[in-house]
């Protein structure tokens, strides 16, 4: 390569990367895998080395990427905060050990291997035990103050417990001013959640856990923020005044006494090949962890040691980041479907040759939108690459080229709704596509879907393929018609039918005295699930009440924020909507209104549960009604802030989680004697 070829390519891989960081960064949407963003990366620092003529101050192998977005006050950081140097390779984690040898001249190098949290990274200021802010990591320098969106994060105490003696040297326990360095990270059940939501909602769904905390973590309405159940993990430290531990294993023991989050599993390790052994021993265990784990990062355990080994302007010398190559599998995209959800979103799907990806065998993964496919060129009939995005959601990431037929051709999005024909549209702002006509059967069929649902109004027996075949009749055209269903039709549908009919029309005729935040749910209000739903039935009461509710009593709620409140009065400012609600109580609905203990009585107020196994008498529905109709809450996951676990048979992690945490462990007939005070 010539000097000015390599000028010329230095500043296109430049500009490639520069765009990356912004959408990896500041938009949280990126558009290719970690690994091929590093490979890009890589290409970029080795070219760099070759011509170092032309390596300048700004160029992003030399500072760490920004995330600072605008509405945010800035914050500059006692103490930089760095990146990590990453490696995919064995050989090179080898020779990061041999620099250190090299420079300490022993071999038996103390580390502290940590599992690599796939979040955000944020900087926490304790100032004599009190929490005055949090930052995310910006520019390295400075970044933007989310104090007001880390506090929503349940497990993140606002003062340290202050533990009895001295540390260290005589030195006190609890410093100053202390930075503390870890991550905000979303669980995969949370991640799941959110996206069920979104997909009963015809929304597009999520790529990643990473990709929404960021961007949840810079909402500008915190009410939205807590909304979707952030984590928080802590395990290093920045500026410290005075100084509390001199190793990486000893910060962890600070960290738990003062009452923080921190990683569940750590090794300490001597020599690489002890090293090495955790790194796999850890891969091994990361797909037991309730969050994402992407890599294993390796420290030096001594802070001295530290100290000396020193860092270049964007990472330690002491630290680094082997990455877990993301598992891939190539396999013929047979087909792209095009699915209407019930809000008329387009969302294409790819139709699989079946693979094994990960241990499960997948046929279908997604293609996120109309301008995803066309960004990767992907056609009918390729070779295309899949992996499990964060792990959880299988989707087409890339494209084999040599392998494509000559005939291929690029697809083409359909311009019209392929269910009901009408021409799709799209939203100033919006990426995905929609059909405007709320009478297409593809949407009426997924709201009456979504309202017989578990987190609806839970009518057994009337599934996806049932409501099929009576939209198909005619039969159901929207949700009302759901309790105009005829006994005399319904036996029709073929031969020995007679029971279950019975069973359905009994299942319907008892949701209309189902619970009132079932109904609201089932209704599919934009941003509405059903925690808000629980919130807005003991709030309102009635529906009449909450069609009837003003933009002040929605903000009033805790977790209701603007944006929700708008899209609860904009779903009943629409006279369909209004005229729904009407008409399913002229055919008898009579929601159930949130019941209320006799003589105000709340005997877990205050309390938080987390369930877990199977309970002897109670379904875990049963179970999470009585607790919140008793003043409690439930809660998926097991924290600090855990009043207790109820546990049954074949409980799992949880359980081991609320015991290495303290956290009372109960069985049902202890729960009971709770309830009865």
């Amino acid at each position: 390569m010539t000097s000015a070829e390599a000028r010329e390519r230095i500043a296109e891989l430049r500009a490639q990367v520069a765009r990356h960081d912004e959408l990896y960064y500041r938009r949280a949407k990126p558009e290719v895998t970690d690994q091929d963003y590093d490979r890009l990366k890589r290409r970029l620092s080795d070219l760099e080395a070759m011509f170092p003529q032309f390596r300048t101050a700004d160029s992003p192998t030399g500072r760490v990427g920004d995330d600072r977005l605008e509405g945010f006050v800035v914050y500059r950081h006692r103490q930089a905060m760095q990146s990590l140097d990453n490696t995919y390779s064995e050989e090179e984690l080898r020779a990061f050990h041999q620099r250190l040898v090299k420079l300490f001249g022993r071999e038996d190098l103390a580390y502290v291997v940590e599992p690599k949290i796939d979040g955000i990274a944020v900087s926490l200021t304790y100032e004599r035990g009190v929490l005055v802010r949090a930052a995310t990591r910006g520019s390295g320098f400075e970044g933007d103050d989310i104090t007001a969106n880390a506090k929503t994060i349940r497990t993140l105490p606002p003062e340290l417990k202050r533990p009895k003696g001295k540390g260290p040297g005589g030195r006190a326990v609890l410093p100053d001013v202390i930075e503390i360095r870890g991550e905000i990270y979303m669980t995969l059940a949370e991640f799941e959640r959110i996206n069920r939501e979104r997909e009963e909602a015809g929304e597009g769904q999520f790529a990643n856990p990473r990709n929404l905390t960021a961007g949840t973590i810079k909402q500008l309405d915190t009410r939205e923020v807590a909304r979707r159940k952030l984590e928080i993990v802590l395990y290093g430290v920045g500026f410290c005044e005075p100084a509390a531990a001199e190793t990486q294993s000893g910060l962890h023991g600070l960290l738990r006494a003062w009452g923080l989050p921190t990683v569940e599993r750590y090794w300490t390790a001597r020599g690489i090949e002890e090293t090495w052994a955790a790194v796999r021993e850890l891969d091994q265990l990361r797909h037991s962890f309730a969050y994402g784990t992407d890599g294993a990062v390796v420290k030096l355990d001594s802070f001295a040691q530290q100290r000396e080994a020193g860092s270049t302007s964007k990472a330690p010398r002491w630290a680094i980041a082997y990455k877990f190559a993301a598992e891939r599998v190539e396999t013929r995209l047979n087909a792209i479907a095009v699915q209407v959800g019930r809000t008329g979103v387009l969302t294409p799907v790819a139709e699989l040759e079946p693979v094994v990806l990960a241990g499960t065998t997948v046929s279908r993964a997604t293609l996120h939108n109309k301008d995803e496919i066309a960004r990767k060129d992907i056609r009918v009939g390729d070779y295309v690459q899949v992996e499990k995005a964060g792990e959880v959601i299988p989707a087409v990431v890339g494209v084999n080229t040599e392998r494509r037929a000559k005939d291929a051709v690029p697809y083409v999005f359909p311009a019209k709704c392929p269910v009901c024909g009408t021409r799709v549209v799209q939203v100033e702002g919006e990426v995905a596509l929609r059909c405007p006509n709320t009478d297409c059967p593809a949407q009426v069929r997924r709201r009456v879907q979504h309202f017989a649902s578990k987190g609806g109004v839970d009518i057994d027996g009337l599934g996806e393929a049932m409501i099929d075949t009576l939209a198909e009749k005619g039969w159901i055209r929207s949700i009302a018609d759901v309790y105009r269903l005829q006994r005399d039709d319904l036996l029709t549908l073929g031969k020995s039918v007679e029971k279950s009919t019975d069973n359905l029309l009994a299942a319907i005729a008892a949701s209309k005295r189902a619970e009132l935040w079932r109904f609201i749910n089932g209704l599919g209000i934009t941003h509405v699930g059903v925690a808000a739903a629980k919130d807005l039935a003991l709030r309102f009461g009635s529906l009449e009440a909450l069609a009837a509710a003003r933009r002040e009593e929605l903000l009033s709620i805790e977790g209701i924020g603007d944006i929700m409140a708008d899209a609860i009065i904009a779903h009943f400012n629409e006279p369909r909507n209004r005229a729904l609600v009407s008409e399913l109580l002229r055919l008898g609905v009579d929601p159930t209104a949130p019941a209320r203990p006799a003589g105000g009585a709340t005997p877990l107020a205050g309390k938080v549960f987390v369930l877990t196994g199977t309970l002897p008498r109670l379904t875990r529905e049963e179970a999470t009604a009585m607790i919140e109709t008793a003043g409690g809450k439930v809660s998926g996951s097991v924290s600090r802030k855990t009043s207790y676990v109820l546990a049954g048979e074949e409980a799992g992690s949880k359980l081991e989680k609320a015991r290495s945490l303290g956290v009372p462990v109960i069985d049902e007939a202890e729960f009971r004697r709770m309830l009865r005070g």
